[in-house]
């Protein structure tokens, strides 16, 4: 899904109202005040890059954006690079996009990247090919396992990662993984899952289970269901129409819905049938069928699940999530965060504010607060990955 930020002023009053949700730290010190100060700034310039809001220009860089490439165990990846001009040794992240086809080039990543590079953060953006064909693959994890270990060898430090939607939860289980552990100095996850396959039963069923066993009815998103059923092709279509099935997915996924329906007369009866209800958004009935053919799945979906893998985790963990999320459920961060060491776990926000990885709605005070409190909270742990950092 997409990380995006409303450009109308309506959500947020202003950089005047968050300035004075930052009024109540000034008793906590300069740095404290900065930090809160910069987090308003972020935010604002997340929501409006051409912001002219003068607190939007607190602690604001230019940057150096450049094409890079990281070597990984499956070959060369396409990253980008975004350097903070004048700024000695500074703190490095690596920043995952969520399943997506555009993948690095997607327009709201490149902005978020910017915004962060904006403020003082050296950002590494590596394609994680299989989350960009709608998959969730443990390929990915050892692209971001090298994507950190190439920054790290870059800055000198180990670099924070953070991952949106899918590419949060991978990014917990690349820094619990010993292979990677020692190059991940901090952990954001976005909106991130806990159990792939508890996520797809939501799916299949609507109803999400959080850890002391109560459940929440949501209407799952039927891009849950698309996205499921394009990574198992071979569950749902014959052989015959596999390949094409695949296709008609990719092109729906990719919201060109005319050129995938103008491909449904190659299919067999059975198969442009099953394809005719999924494009016409009736998916209801292919729930009891998803949730037989999970079995199948389930050694895989382990592999891809930061469940029951957490407990080497030695790094800072920030996790943010949206309480009406309909693609991954809220209560996968309840999950992660009751598994998370708890000497790590450092800011915990479920926000009404956040749908999937989207910023949208009408927020009240406490809930931007919130969120300043948040974003100030993910700048301490980043700033304190500097070379010789004194906070």
């Amino acid at each position: 899904m997409r990380f995006r930020f409303p450009r109308s002023g309506r959500a947020w009053a202003g950089g005047a109202a968050l300035l004075l949700l930052t009024a109540g730290v000034a008793a906590r010190g300069w740095p404290a005040t900065h930090r809160y100060l910069r987090a308003a700034s972020l935010l604002l310039r997340l929501q409006d890059p051409k912001t002219h809001d003068p607190l939007a220009a607190i602690g604001t860089k230019s940057f150096d954006e450049i094409a890079s490439t990281v070597e990984s165990p499956s070959g060369p990846v396409p990253a980008r690079l975004y350097t903070p001009r004048g700024v000695s040794a500074p703190p490095a992240m690596v920043v995952l996009h969520g399943v997506h086809h555009l993948g690095i080039e997607e327009p709201r990543l490149v902005a978020f990247a910017r915004v962060l590079a904006g403020s003082g953060i050296e950002v590494l953006t590596p394609e994680l090919r299989s989350l960009a064909d709608y998959r969730v693959s443990s390929d990915d994890i050892a692209v971001i396992g090298a994507a950190a270990q190439w920054l790290h060898r870059r800055s000198g430090a180990k670099p924070g990662v953070l991952g949106l939607s899918f590419a949060g939860g991978l990014a917990l289980v690349a820094a619990a993984d010993p292979r990677f552990a020692g190059d991940i100095g901090l952990v954001v996850a976005v909106g991130a899952h806990d159990d792939l396959e508890r996520v797809c039963r939501y799916f299949a069923t609507s109803r999400s289970v959080r850890p002391d066993g109560t459940t929440q009815e949501l209407p799952a998103h039927e891009y849950g269901l698309l996205v499921l059923v394009y990574a198992h092709i071979g569950d749902f279509f014959s052989p015959a129409d596999a390949d094409r099935a695949r296709n008609i997915l990719r092109l729906q996924l990719w919201e060109e819905t005319d050129r995938a329906r103008a491909l449904l007369a190659g299919l067999t009866p059975e198969g442009k049938a099953r394809m005719q209800a999924l494009l016409d958004h009736r998916t209801q009935a292919l729930g009891l069928e998803v949730l037989s053919k999970l079995t199948q799945h389930a050694g895989e979906m382990a592999e891809v699940s930061p469940h029951g893998q957490l407990a080497r985790l030695r790094v800072p963990v920030l996790l943010l999530h949206g309480s009406g999320d309909s693609v991954i459920p809220a209560s996968e961060t309840l999950w992660l965060a009751s598994e998370i060491p708890a000497a790590g776990l450092r800011q915990v926000l479920i926000s009404p504010l956040i749908t999937h990885v989207e910023l949208g709605g009408q927020p009240g005070w406490r809930d931007k607060a919130a969120l300043v409190e948040f974003m100030a909270a993910m700048l301490r742990e980043t700033d304190a990955l500097r070379v010789n950092s004194k906070e």
